[in-house]
């Protein structure tokens, strides 16, 4: 198992770098970069500039020297705005000094909020990190007594019913189904039971413990479900499906025949085998829920966390801050990835990924 965790572990930092390679190769063909975006900040005030030395048509019209002015930005300025973003250097050498920094986890400041992106990242990590844990929770507490439920009773009316729910669930976006939720029961159309925005009132910081505890359910409420919809149909399924194949083998009929009861034979020998494969992605259904909806539902409830964060830093062109909350995601991902593995075998020793070719 060593040897497979070493090998697991040094193909982090090539895949790290075909993952910054591509994303950072894309953005050489996106319009609209850091520069352009500060150009377009200030062209209304060139625009007043402009107009106050003297207006359009006496100025000389569509001349240069006036539409250099009315932009705002001199061509000076522009090449000392390149040369400060390091954009007078060659893509390869910007790229190749982006990873050496990341490599030691030394992500830059950002462009636009002027402050450095690890701190900015753990700022807004809790709300993210939020979302992820009671979604992911949530769906787990939900989907695995329904999934067995569900396998218990294949074929019955129960099982039909709560089959065509799940699927409608797993159907509805995870944003579309906020709306809803909004229009539901945040003021939307019907009831206001619960908050629009925020994880927290304004007077949080006055209320008693128990009151901070309900204050934040009661505006994580929302949140949370919109969040858990989609893995809660995949995991009620996965768990059905594996307790399918589990109880009819061998060993469950075994037991049967001498004569345990069903819930016995269910939960005492059933449960383990069928529950591996469940309990060993959690890991990975974490990582999906917490980063998987983020952004639309953390822009739709007004939640302040990486999701959002994300979104602004796409639409202002903040590279270090793009790449940063990138190189991060993706570690990670690869992170998370050999944690499942372990897992798997924690729950199962039997299982040996030394056994397997490469």
């Amino acid at each position: 198992m060593g040897a497979y965790i070493l090998r697991r572990l040094l193909l982090i930092i090539p895949t790290l770098i075909g993952i910054m390679l591509v994303n950072f190769t894309l953005t050489q063909f996106v319009p609209g970069g850091p520069i352009e975006q500060i150009a377009a900040q200030v062209q209304g005030e060139g625009d007043v500039f402009a107009n106050i030395s003297g207006g359009g048509s006496e100025a000389g019209g569509g001349s240069e020297e006036l539409y250099k002015g009315a932009y705002g930005l001199p061509p000076e300025f522009i090449e000392q705005l390149e040369k400060e973003f390091g954009f007078d250097r060659p893509p390869v050498e910007r790229f190749l000094m982006m990873m050496g920094n990341y490599l030691r986890f030394d992500f830059g400041e950002s462009w636009f909020y002027g402050t450095s992106v690890i701190d900015l990242v753990l700022d807004k990590l809790p709300v993210s990190i939020t979302l992820g844990l009671w979604s992911t929770l949530l769906g787990y507490l939900i989907s695995i007594p329904l999934g067995i439920r569900k396998a218990i009773r294949d074929g019955s009316r129960f099982d039909s019913w709560t089959s065509g729910v799940i699927i409608m669930g797993y159907a509805i976006p995870a944003f579309l189904f906020a709306v809803l939720l909004i229009v539901l029961f945040a003021g939307g159309s019907y009831w206001k039971i619960f908050p629009l925005r925020f994880l927290t009132s304004e007077n949080f910081a006055d209320l008693s413990t128990w009151g901070k505890i309900k204050d934040y359910a009661w505006h994580a409420a929302l949140p949370v479900i919109a969040t858990s919809i989609s893995a809660f149909a995949t995991l009620t399924l996965l768990t059905k499906n594996s307790f399918l194949d589990e109880i009819n083998k061998q060993y469950a009929m075994t037991a049967r025949a001498k004569g345990l009861t069903e819930r016995r034979v269910l939960y005492g020998h059933v449960f383990r085998n069928a529950m591996l494969i469940v309990i060993a992605g959690f890991p990975a259904t974490f990582l999906g829920a917490f980063f998987g909806s983020s952004i639309l539902i953390e822009n739709i409830f007004t939640l302040d966390g990486l999701g959002l964060l994300g979104f602004e830093a796409a639409v202002k062109r903040d590279y270090p801050l793009i790449f940063g909350t990138l190189y991060v995601f993706g570690l990670l991902s690869l992170i998370v990835g050999i944690l499942s593995d372990l897992t798997y075998v924690l729950v199962d020793p039997r299982i040996d990924f030394e056994s397997r070719d490469g």
